[in-house]
This record gives structure tokens, C-alpha cells and sequence, in this order.
């Protein structure tokens, strides 16, 4: 099971409602980039987002920056927003990280769970679905053939069309991220893709009917078992005590939710929620070192990944408390989870 870190680049925000600057948060993040590579975790991933609350507009630019200052770990968007951007232009902009990073750039395509995009670049939120569905179809025509002929309805018709440059090997890894919907388990199962699965609240173990139709569905449609990948995208933050983490985070994390709870109809936060979501059950992975491990375990043992994705930048920790998770992360809890898969 791969180990990595994912971030939407959430800006830190303080008491007065003074929003970090930018370009403050985004060196940030590439020096936590740095020691993510450092500590050796397997893989990195960034959102894409629109927002004042969030630094990160364009996932492929601060891969391209990790890439030159990273050597081995694998560097993907989480997610890029497919249903509003144009699949030639973002299998360009992958393939070329991929190329600058010697084969470790993958995408990750989402519909987004943010609709900022579709207005900003000119989509109509009543064409959510059918957008996905197209572009992604687009984007793995790309990826197998350099040399394309398609028509269809959100873009302009491609005619003898070379889509250049070329990922290494000619294949770009692309993931899908999913929700809950029954509907996007079973496209990624029919298509053979690698899935992402966020379980950001409630308890984990209700999304082990979903986890059990994507293997059936994929296995239905004959795609090949040894190259199945699962993951999962949990909010996590980890420390050296339980408790401190808990009690530092916490203010943080509410904030966070209400803010983004504001405009989906959402109740205040709680910190019974926090407390429920912390415990064994729960779908946060915040805790020191052992709590963490034993909850990772737990879901690789509950789901059967092959990918575990913490979410660390949830509310906008400040750098020093994504440093420090980030060093706990990749000398103790990934070990100590390595040394276990393997008895």
C-alpha cells in the first residue's frame, strides 16, 4: 500500500478573518513538498479550487515546481476539475511534468465538489454530467492514441489531431476520484481505472458496499486484477499526543467546515462531530503516531487498498504543524505500517 499526503491548499485563516497571502502559503507548500519526498512518501497530490479560502488554482504548476525539487515521490492533482477544463490541454500539461520528472506525474480527474469553475470558464452547471462523461472519454483517447479523430459536444472537433508532448512510456497514470454515487463506482469499474475513494465524514465502514462493487464491476468487465488500485482520501493531521493535536486542530477544522457549511445548508460544527470522527470508528485519522497506524491498518484491512491518501491541510494548519505531521507521517507511522503489511 502506497503512503502519500493530499492538499487543496487551503490558506490559514486567523481570528480577525485576515486571509494568508497566497504567495506565502504556495512556497509553503513546496518546501512541505520537499521534506514529503525527504521522509520518503510515496506520493503527493493537489487539489484544484477557485476560491479565496484556497491557493492552488492550477495543480500542474506546483507539480511542475515539486518536480525539480523532488526525486522520487509521484506527484498527481487531487483532483483536477475535468468537467471544466479541456482534456488536450490537461494531458499536455501532465505529460509534460511527467516528462520533467523523469515518469512521476499521474491525474487525477473529479467532477468537483466546488462549482466555481463552471462559470469562471463558461460551463453550465446543467450539463454536470454529461461534461464528465465526454471529457473523460476524450482524455483516455488521448492517453492511447497520439493521433486523434473526435467530435463531440463541449469542444471543437479534432481532426488528424497529435496531441503533444508525450507522457514517459506514452501512458499518463490518470486516477478517478469518487464520492458515494453508485454511478461513478461503476464507470470507473467498467473503464478499468484506478479509483480514489474521499470518506471525509461519518464512519468509514459504510462505504465498503461501494469499495465491493467497483471490485465486481471491474472484474466483470475483464480487466486484469493485478493492476486493481484503490485508495482512500482522509482528513488527517498527526502529532506526537493524542490530545494536543486534537485540542490544536480542532478550532481549525470547524472553522473550515462551517465556512464551506455556510453555503450547503449545513449545521454548526461540533465538537462532538471532531471527538466522533477521532474515534476508532470515525473517519479522522488525527492522533500521534500509534492511534494512526491502527486506524490506517484498519482501513487497508477493511477495504483492501492500495493507496492511502491523508488529507493534511484541511482549516490551514500552520506550516510548522504540516511540517511536523508531515516528519511524523513519513518516519514513524509509514514505517511502522510498512513493517505490518508485511507479516
Amino acid at each position: 500500500m502506497e503512503l502519500g499526503i493530499g492538499m487543496f491548499g487551503d490558506l490559514q485563516i486567523n481570528a480577525k478573518g485576515e486571509i494568508q497571502p497566497a504567495q506565502q502559503r504556495l512556497q509553503e507548500i513546496i518546501e512541505e513538498i520537499k521534506l514529503m519526498d525527504e521522509v520518503g512518501l510515496d506520493f503527493y497530490g493537489i487539489g484544484e479550487h477557485h476560491r479565496p479560502d484556497y491557493a492552488v488554482s492550477s495543480p500542474e504548476i506546483i507539480l511542475a515546481a515539486a518536480a525539480t525539487v523532488t526525486k522520487n515521490i509521484k506527484l498527481s492533482s487531487a483532483v483536477s476539475v475535468l468537467s471544466s477544463s479541456d482534456p488536450v490541454k490537461l494531458y499536455q500539461n501532465f505529460a509534460t511534468i511527467d516528462l520533467i520528472s523523469n515518469g512521476r506525474a499521474e491525474l487525477m480527474a473529479g467532477r468537483g465538489s466546488f462549482i466555481e469553475s463552471f462559470p469562471l470558464f463558461g460551463y453550465n452547471l446543467q450539463d454536470y454530467d454529461e461534461l464528465y462523461e465526454e471529457k473523460l472519454a476524450l482524455l483516455l483517447k488521448i492517453n492511447k492514441e497520439p493521433k486523434l479523430n473526435w467530435k463531440g459536444k463541449f469542444r471543437p472537433e479534432l481532426v488528424n489531431q497529435e496531441v503533444l508532448p508525450r507522457a514517459v512510456n506514452d501512458n499518463l497514470k490518470i486516477w478517478v476520484a469518487v464520492g458515494g454515487t453508485p454511478e461513478s463506482v461503476e464507470r470507473a469499474g467498467r473503464l478499468g481505472l484506478p479509483v480514489m475513494f474521499a470518506i471525509i465524514g461519518g464512519q468509514p465502514i459504510q462505504f465498503k458496499p461501494l469499495f465491493d462493487y467497483y471490485k465486481k464491476v471491474y472484474q466483470a468487465y475483464g480487466h486484469d486484477m493485478n493492476k486493481f488500485e484503490v485508495g482512500v482520501h482522509m482528513h488527517s493531521l498527526f502529532g506526537e499526543s493524542n490530545q494536543e493535536i486534537a485540542d490544536y486542530y480542532y478550532p481549525l477544522y470547524s472553522a473550515q467546515m462551517n465556512r464551506i457549511g455556510r453555503s450547503r445548508g449545513w449545521a454548526p460544527y461540533q465538537r462532538n462531530q471532531f471527538d466522533a470522527g477521532i474515534d476508532k470508528g470515525g473517519a479522522l485519522i488525527i492522533g500521534d503516531t500509534n492511534q494512526s497506524v491502527d486506524k490506517i491498518l484498519t482501513m487497508e484491512e477493511t477495504f483492501g487498498l492500495t493507496r492511502f491518501s491523508a488529507h493534511m491541510d484541511v482549516g490551514g494548519p500552520s506550516h510548522a504543524a504540516m511540517m511536523k505531521s508531515i516528519e511524523i507521517f513519513g518516519t514513524q507511522i509509514a514505517p511502522k505500517v510498512r513493517a505490518a503489511l508485511k507479516k
